[in-house]
């Protein structure tokens, strides 16, 4: 029997990558990558935004800015301004 002709097998759906300040409540992505420069990438690393880690965007303040987060087992508010430095995966949550 020949199975070039076969369809692949259906997969998830590819996760797509966005940033962080991109991601509405109730949601979850998770972290692919830092783009912040010197100081400001320390101080994310340093919180627990390292690449493979999962975020939920657990609410925003009433005007929108800052947003919370939950990762790595604590809840953390960032403004959209440092947030737009994460980039994130939001299929593979």
């Amino acid at each position: 029997m020949d199975d070039s002709n076969k369809a692949p097998a259906p997969r998830d759906q590819p996760a797509s990558v966005t940033t962080l300040d991109c991601i509405a409540p109730p949601s979850s992505c998770r972290v692919v990558g830092i783009s912040a420069p010197g100081m400001v990438r320390k101080r994310l690393l340093a919180l627990g935004f390292v690449p493979g880690s999962v975020i939920e965007a657990v609410r925003a303040a009433p005007l929108g800015d800052p947003i919370e987060y939950r990762i790595r087992g604590y809840c953390i508010s960032l403004r959209k301004e440092d947030a737009r430095f994460i980039s994130v995966t939001t299929g593979g949550a």
